[in-house]
């Protein structure tokens, strides 16, 4: 009898070490002053307070980001059922700047790597590097660069989201998915992808390949990475990759209060304002976007015109819940309504 009774010591144990309980403030709290959280530092405006009690730089910008604060909670209220605790494993992707106040939890394929690039500078992890442009690519993305929530205790982590500025940025789900593939799966550099994944789709969503599709997985279709995507048993097998995750997994909108909801559609204006609530508009500004590749709705509903409307209507009940959220209407170019 003594031996069940240790293991379920133990495991108690675990499990309360490893839950994180969080307890919801919003935003009638009285946002903490940096200068409270950095001994020595001299005491100014914290972003929260920026927002919520401070007088607006740019007040119709501010107006379209209440909007968007109170769409995403009415949202949440509509369509989910079941509140959770949060666990580490549900903020590895919320970067933490302490010097400026900022939460951000980024996205793959919404500007994600100038956010990051911007915090490094922020931070002062970039090291001579004051123009975010001039920090490489890969370098933006090195595990260790930048903290993330997950790597706090419990006592810190409940600090920060009461306290900091927490931020996220979309984009229209099936544009951001376009962009994904276009990226992981047209481009010769990323064998990485294509070895991971690309084989696999080969194996199980193409009649008859050939050994070389299954031993190189260089050209999946878009139309074989839908399959992929809506097929029961990709999920069960493994979560989905980051860069085609449905953005209410990566960041939980439900759980956290965002304070901030940049759009991919309203990029340079949503960062300066960001940037702007945290005091930090004249020590960086964000990069403006100079590519002419980018994916855009046209390019997307390309790509869905081989698509039938029986694996469209499966795909769009897949990422049903971030077009909810974030209040994007299904495209047009979709068939099956």
């Amino acid at each position: 009898m003594r031996k069940p009774k240790g293991i379920r010591m133990v495991s108690a144990l675990c499990l309360g070490c490893f839950i994180v309980v969080i307890f919801y403030f919003n935003s009638s709290l009285k946002p903490e002053h940096l200068s409270e959280r950095s001994s020595g530092q001299k005491t100014r405006r914290s972003p929260l307070q920026s927002l919520y009690e401070g007088e607006q730089v740019e007040s119709a910008v501010a107006a379209v980001h209440q909007g968007r604060r109170e769409l995403l909670e009415e949202a949440c209220h509509s369509y989910t059922r079941k509140r959770r605790v949060l666990v580490p494993e549900d903020l590895k992707h919320i970067i933490v700047d302490d010097q400026h106040g900022l939460l951000y939890c980024y996205v793959p394929k919404v500007a994600c790597t100038n956010w990051k690039r911007v915090l490094m500078v922020l931070t002062g992890v970039s090291g001579d590097h004051k123009d975010p442009l001039a920090i490489p690519a890969n370098e933006a993305h090195v595990p260790g660069n930048l903290r993330t929530l997950s790597e706090y205790s419990t006592p810190q982590i409940n600090q920060r989201l009461r306290s900091y500025l927490k931020f996220l940025f979309v984009r229209e789900p099936f544009e951001r998915l376009v962009s994904a593939y276009r990226n992981k799966f047209t481009r010769s550099y990323n064998t990485a992808f294509h070895k991971r994944y690309g084989t696999k789709i080969v194996r199980r969503h193409r009649p008859d390949p050939r050994p070389e599709a299954l031993e190189k997985g260089d050209d999946v279709s878009f139309e074989e990475f839908v399959y992929y995507l809506v097929d029961p048993a990709t999920q069960r097998e493994e979560p989905f990759n980051e860069h085609w995750e449905r953005v209410h997994s990566l960041c939980h909108p439900c759980l956290i209060h965002y304070d901030v909801v940049g759009k991919y559609e309203t990029l340079e204006q949503d960062s300066r304002y960001v940037l702007q609530l945290a005091g930090a508009d004249q020590q960086v500004r964000f990069p403006a976007s100079s590519k002419s590749t980018r994916t855009t709705g046209d390019m997307a509903a390309d790509f869905f015109q081989n698509i039938s409307p029986f694996y469209q209507k499966k795909l769009y009940n897949l990422y049903r819940m971030d077009f909810l959220l974030f209040n994007y209407s299904a495209p047009a170019y979709l068939k099956f309504r």
